[in-house]
């Protein structure tokens, strides 16, 4: 395989802090690398040095190879906020279609749009303006893959993405023939899609071939290499310290390199390979007591001027459980959050029925999306005076006194994370607590959590995270449906796999053990059987309409007009067939 990438010699410092120094590494057509360290150390520095939006230091040199094309995704998208979607990429995109004939041109448009459909944003004149941060996410996606670039680079490309946006761009990747070097704190995004782990450890780079799990084994084997070089070097240093301090006379002209060798000595022995964890007993904060009353819901629905985000939503919290929260983006996951805490009032608008009851013994603790406020001029310690919770969670003694507006945005992310767990909360709630945190920190952060002694109700669309610590799911379906899966997200997921595989064949579901909470009667009404009836005739059509919805799409054959309507029935279409999916679960149990 030919080097699409040669580093050599590149260096990267922000004052007395080096991020990294002298590193060279190669990348080869065909490899797909992921790049892993902890916040702050200089993960994004080094992919805008790759893309020539930085530079090195020392020099050095960054090498691609001859006319290959390079596409480069930042974790901030630069866009104008009045021009629709569809003009926003074709204009950023110049680069790619400057000198194309009309047809491929044509060409070009068209692929911009069906990956705009697959990403589900099917209105392509929508303005900028109106996007939220995870729509906008999606267009600097689609803008990167409609080039079809030789080399992607890409910084965080799952961050704020919903899980269906994140498994679509998961199976595009995987199946692609480029070449890729990518940031990202999503393992299992990671293993799907890479196979090689660059780590970036004090300066240094490491090369893993193979998946993650490879990774930590082999990681695992350099530290107990390099703490057993450190032993050794250590009773070397306290030999040659008990010279230093023994022969004074001899310490001179042909011991002088002796002496020089004794300070290199020293250096190396003081820098042992310590891992980031501190007892479970020193740091784990025990939330208060808990009563057996938490949150009760009964009834509940919010409406938004036209739009329902809770329907006829019931249930009891119980103590200690824990709850993971999935749905495309805009379902209305936040807003539950804010209806539940109490943190909706009449005169913020909106229109709330039903019953929400808190216990008198809650104390909740909320990690917001983007409710991070700080002091100015506060250090790390002042901030949270917790010397061993800052030591767990990766904060070293030198950064306990540096203002917080110094840190990078992931170390800020991480240390509002502890001013929440500080509060002492027997009910958590986490609203995407990954993202912008790096793996080690998302490791720790699940040691911790599964060790907390309270009810956990996390907002994620992390599948490795909602893994380790969900009980069970509260799935937002949208237009208000929430449903409880009991089990994790794989099993969720293989469950709607299995079923939607069951109505391709056109077959009726076999009575598997179906991991559904429900609370209706369990013999359906004259009403409810003819409805599930309707539905059983309908599910097959919409399934029929979609695929040849697909077949149009990818044909080529539509023009432009035809092909923006027919990717607007076909978000329509998804949304349709998912709430008649969801209502025949229902009715079928």
């Amino acid at each position: 395989m030919p080097s699409y990438l040669q580093i050599e010699n590149i260096s990267k410092s922000y004052g007395p802090k080096v991020l990294f120094r002298h590193i060279d590494f190669n990348i080869n057509e065909g490899d797909k690398v992921a790049l892993i360290a902890p916040n702050g150390t200089g993960k994004t520095s080094l992919l805008r040095i790759l893309a020539g939006k930085d530079t090195s230091d020392s020099g050095g040199k960054v090498l691609f190879l001859k006319d290959i094309r390079i596409a480069f995704l930042e974790q901030e998208y630069a866009y104008a906020p009045q021009k629709s979607i569809f003009r926003q990429i074709m204009d950023a995109s110049a680069p790619w279609t400057e000198g194309l004939d009309p047809d491929h041109l044509w060409k070009y448009e068209l692929r911009v749009t069906q990956l705009l459909t697959q990403f589900g944003l099917t209105d392509p004149q929508k303005p900028m303006k109106d996007l939220s941060g995870g729509e906008v996410k999606r267009v600097a996606l689609t803008q990167m893959l409609a080039s079809e670039a030789d080399f992607y680079i890409m910084d965080e490309p799952t961050n704020h993405l919903d899980i269906d946006a994140i498994e679509f761009l998961e199976s595009h990747l995987k199946h692609s023939r480029c070449t890729l070097f990518m940031v990202t704190h999503d393992r299992y995004f990671l293993d799907r899609v890479c196979n090689t782990v660059m780590e970036m450890d004090r300066g240094n780079i490491y090369i893993y071939r193979g998946d993650y799990m490879n990774f930590l084994e082999k990681r695992q084997e350099r530290i107990e290499n390099y703490n057993a070089e450190t032993e050794r070097v250590r009773n070397l240093y306290r030999r040659e310290l008990e010279w230093m301090h023994a022969s004074p006379c001899a310490r001179t002209g042909k011991a002088k390199y002796r002496k020089q060798a004794f300070w290199d000595i020293k250096e190396r022995a003081d820098d042992s390979y310590v891992e980031k964890k501190v007892d479970l007993s020193e740091t784990q904060i025990k939330g208060t007591y808990l009563g057996n009353k938490v949150i009760n819901c009964r009834d509940v629905s919010f409406w938004w001027e036209d739009k329902c985000y809770l329907r006829h939503f019931s249930y009891n919290f119980q103590r200690y459980e824990r709850i993971g929260i999935v749905g495309r983006n805009a379902a209305g996951k936040t807003t539950f959050l804010n209806l539940i805490t109490g943190g909706w009032k009449p005169e913020l608008g909106g229109t709330l029925e039903g019953v929400i009851e808190l216990g008198e013994s809650l104390k909740i603790g909320y990690y917001h999306q983007s409710g991070m406020q700080f002091k100015p001029g506060q250090t790390v310690l002042e901030t949270v005076n917790d010397t061993h919770l800052l030591s767990r969670f990766l904060f070293t003694h030198d950064m306990l006194g540096n203002p917080v507006e110094r840190l990078s945005g992931g170390e800020r992310r991480r240390l509002y994370l502890l001013t929440i767990l500080l509060q002492q909360p027997n009910f958590l709630i986490l609203d995407e607590p990954t993202n912008d945190l790096d793996i080690v920190t998302l490791e720790i952060l699940e040691e911790y959590l599964m060790e907390y002694k309270g009810s956990l109700v996390i907002v994620s669309h992390d599948r490795h995270f909602l893994d380790r610590l969900a009980d069970h799911l509260f799935v937002f379906c949208g237009d208000g449906v929430v449903k409880d899966f009991v089990g994790n997200y794989t099993e969720y997921r293989t469950f709607i796999k299995d079923y939607e595989a069951s109505r391709k064949k056109e077959e009726k579901p076999a009575q598997t053990q179906v991991k559904v909470k429900t609370t209706g009667p369990k013999k359906l009404s004259y009403k409810e059987q003819q409805e599930l009836k309707a539905l059983e005739q309908a599910l097959p059509r919409l399934e029929a309409e979609k695929a040849d919805l697909e077949q149009k799409l990818s044909g080529g054959q539509l023009s432009m007009e035809e092909l923006q309507a027919a990717s607007a029935r076909y978000g329509a279409l998804q949304e349709e067939l998912d709430a008649a999916e969801m209502r025949w679960l229902e009715l079928s149990e």
